[in-house]
């Protein structure tokens, strides 16, 4: 059986061509290195060097050769799994994360921003889906407008609440009465995730707007609001708020507004990296909580 120590010892003897020159490179005494060597040899089945005596540098036999160009590529291998472990302790490991529109366009690039900043060498990746059945199963973390059902541990980030979007002019500056949005030309999210949940609660209290087109792209929504062709219902995070060719009105009675979570499977360890994005997370959906 070879250890690593041991080799460590043989790469030093060989390349200082002398026992007590390995010694004193490895901060061993010469006993030690030459009980290191002879516990090899003994391994290995033969002499690793052989000693002229005297000032003559021992020389490597040929079993010795076998055993230091393996012993080299075991110990290279040992040091970049030891800096591999490192790195990722420190926050340089690999994270994949799921997401969606808003997120991706608002609380995600500040949470990647600083990621980078404190984790210059992570591998961040990313995946952006639009679905009401996400599968986290290849994900550290994912962003989801809703609730999951099964091992999935869920922290809440933030609510975002629903608005009417229009052309300015097209209604009285103020809130919206939930009544005036039936039979009202709309266009909309595809009838999924939090526009399902949108849909359901007006079905219920009898109100039936006219959906005349719908997309999962927000700005595909809302350059269909600027030309005319219906009204939005959306959450606020999906719009600018500065935006001025756009009016935006709270709604009478509000909607329930939209719960933006973070995901990932119970029990699951979290790497430090994924630790860490966690906490930024929570820290930036708090400041856009504040500006809601």
């Amino acid at each position: 059986m070879f250890e690593v120590r041991h080799l460590a010892t043989l790469v030093a003897v060989a390349d200082e061509g002398s026992f007590g020159r390995a010694a004193a490179r490895l901060g061993y005494t010469q006993s030690s290195v030459s009980q290191q060597i002879a516990v090899l040899e003994k391994a290995a089945g033969g002499a690793l060097f052989d000693r002229p005596g005297g000032p003559k540098p021992v020389r490597i036999t040929p079993l010795g050769a076998v055993l230091l160009e393996h012993g080299r590529d075991l110990l290279a291998r040992e040091q970049a799994m030891t800096e591999a472990v490192e790195r990722f302790r420190a926050g340089d490991g690999r994270i994949d994360i799921g997401t969606f529109q808003s997120v991706s366009n608002v609380l995600l690039p500040p949470v990647i921003r600083e990621l980078r900043d404190a984790h210059p060498g992570c591998d961040i990746r990313l995946f952006e889906e639009e679905t009401d059945e996400p599968d986290l199963t290849a994900l550290d973390l994912m962003f989801f407008d809703g609730r999951l059902g099964g091992d999935i541990e869920h922290l809440k980030l933030l609510d975002d609440p629903h608005v009417l979007i229009a052309r300015p002019g097209d209604f009285p500056a103020g809130p919206v009465g939930l009544d005036q949005l039936h039979g009202l030309p709309l266009v909309a999210h595809p009838a999924i995730c939090d526009q399902a949940t949108v849909e359901e609660i007006l079905e219920t209290k009898g109100i039936h707007p006219q959906f005349v087109f719908r997309t999962v792209g927000n700005e595909a929504l809302l350059a269909m609001v600027r030309a005319g062709l219906g009204a939005a219902v959306m959450p606020l995070l999906a719009v600018r708020r500065d935006d001025e060719s756009l009016a935006f009105h709270e709604l009478e009675p509000a909607l329930p507004p939209r719960e933006i979570f973070l995901l990932w499977q119970a029990g699951r360890t979290h790497s430090p990296l994924a630790a860490h994005a966690i906490e930024i997370a929570k820290r930036v959906a708090a400041g856009l909580a504040q500006v809601s």
